[in-house]
């Protein structure tokens, strides 16, 4: 089942037979009220750490209609621990981020002895909703690795494959971006394309189509496709766009947002459930697509 639009991922989580219960870390105003639509909506229940009376306030303002589980813990470094270990101990479902350093949060959720890995690299992937396309077009890896080599790039389409699947998806079309189509010694990004669609068509990358190198217009358009005659199934109806590094999948996600007026949600994925790190000027509609994303996945 391919998602269309966040009103098909939110009607899908109120039919779940079991509430998830989400860690919301260094609780602020913004993860606050979107924890609580999310529950509104039942999507999710919030337990939240932070510092109790800060967080009493804030219930008080939204008008909070019953007690919620709180964690008394104002040092934020103390509350990232205490999330993770929630995580892993399976008393709650996933992690939200607040008014935390993202650096702090996931200092804890890497550590080697008492973190969340599970051996895999841990990845950002990004879902959007935008009124040109005819689906939820998703991007990674925009929030985690800086400048992935072909193997980390390998790693980060088997994250999102491996969601993917379990949001019901059959065979997830994965556009590996480029300038150009044709392969370009000089150009890194091109080269890594070629050999990751050649891993795809050989059998190492399973559970997916990879096509690239491919340009944006291409993967996201198929007339500009006609128009340059390229021929593939990914033409125009890619669901994964793999940026070739940070500052693209950066610039790429915000213009999605800001200059074409989408919505976005997303989360870290590879580790043992999902963590939503959403950036300093995200709004609580982000954080509240995010956690009704991250309730579908089982772990």
């Amino acid at each position: 089942m391919i998602l269309k639009n966040f009103d098909e991922v939110i009607n899908r989580v109120g039919k779940l037979p079991k509430r998830k219960r989400c860690a919301i870390v260094a609780a602020d105003e913004a993860s606050i009220t979107a924890s609580l639509a999310a529950e509104e909506k039942g999507l999710a229940t919030p337990v939240f750490i932070g510092e109790r009376r800060n967080i009493e306030v804030i219930l008080e303002q939204l008008n909070a209609k019953k007690a919620y589980e709180i964690y008394d813990i104002p040092d934020s470094a103390e509350a990232a621990l205490l999330g993770v270990r929630l995580a892993r101990n399976k008393d709650v479902d996933f992690i939200i981020k607040g008014h935390i350093e993202t650096s702090a949060l996931l200092k804890a959720v890497v550590n080697k002895e008492e973190g969340l890995g599970i051996g895999k690299l841990m990845s950002h992937i990004a879902f959007n909703e935008i009124s040109t396309y005819h689906k939820l077009l998703i991007t990674t890896d925009g929030g985690m690795n800086l400048y992935p080599d072909v193997n980390q790039k390998q790693m980060i389409i088997e994250n999102s494959v491996d969601i993917l699947k379990k949001l019901g998806y059959d065979e997830p079309k994965i556009a590996c971006l480029a300038a150009v189509e044709k392969v370009n010694p000089k150009m890194p990004e091109s080269v890594d394309a070629e050999e990751l669609k050649r891993r795809n068509q050989d059998g190492i990358i399973k559970g997916c189509i990879i096509e690239g190198p491919i340009s944006f217009d291409i993967a996201y358009c198929r007339e500009a496709a006609k128009l340059k005659n390229y021929e593939s199934l990914i033409a125009g109806d890619a669901d994964v766009l793999l940026v070739p590094n940070i500052t693209v999948g950066n610039v790429l996600g915000k213009s999605l947002v800001y200059a074409a007026g989408g919505k976005m949600a997303g989360f870290v994925v590879g580790a043992q459930c999902p963590i939503i790190l959403t950036s300093r000027s995200s709004t609580a509609e982000e954080k509240f697509l995010s956690t009704a994303l991250a309730s579908l996945i089982d772990q």
